[in-house]
């Protein structure tokens, strides 16, 4: 097959999805946890603030873990020459939207990693009503914003 067939974008996501797919199945291998980034974000900072041994020792594979996520995508990025587009959006906005959606995540109890990939894959049906608000409530953003903004009209 052909990759260049569906053009660059789906062998990017596609290797994406393998790569996050296998990620939470080692993380579930390993320490018997779902892979939720908010939850293992939040468990990393909680642990700097803790002072028991058990959540010092959950620090080190949680650290580990956000470094390798984001130091991952940063080498790919530049080994594939891949601009991220966020140098044109207000740093406002990006820190704005960054609040929403860490407020989003501790209201519904996880994120798009915790319930659209381990939660959907365990069938969950708390999980199926988590993505569909991540759906809806993310079409209604970019309708909104769109709205505001002037684009598309």
């Amino acid at each position: 097959m052909d990759v260049e067939l569906f053009g660059h974008s789906f062998f990017q996501a596609a290797t994406g999805g393998i790569l996050i797919g296998l990620a939470s199945w080692l993380v579930l291998l390993a320490f018997g946890r779902v892979t939720g980034i908010s939850g293992i974000a939040t468990g990393a900072l909680s642990a700097v603030t803790g002072d028991t041994p058990k959540r010092l020792a959950l620090l080190d594979w949680r650290v580990g873990f956000l470094i390798g996520l984001v130091g991952g995508g940063v080498v790919v990025a530049n080994m594939l020459n891949i601009t991220s587009g966020l140098a044109d959006r207000s740093p406002v906005l990006l820190l704005v939207a960054g609040l929403l959606v860490g407020y989003g995540t501790v209201r519904g109890s996880g994120c798009t990693s915790g319930h659209g990939v381990c939660g959907l894959g365990r069938r969950s049906a708390r999980s199926l009503v988590a993505v569909a608000a991540f759906m809806a409530a993310g079409m209604l953003t970019v309708t909104v914003t769109g709205l505001i903004a002037g684009v598309g009209a």
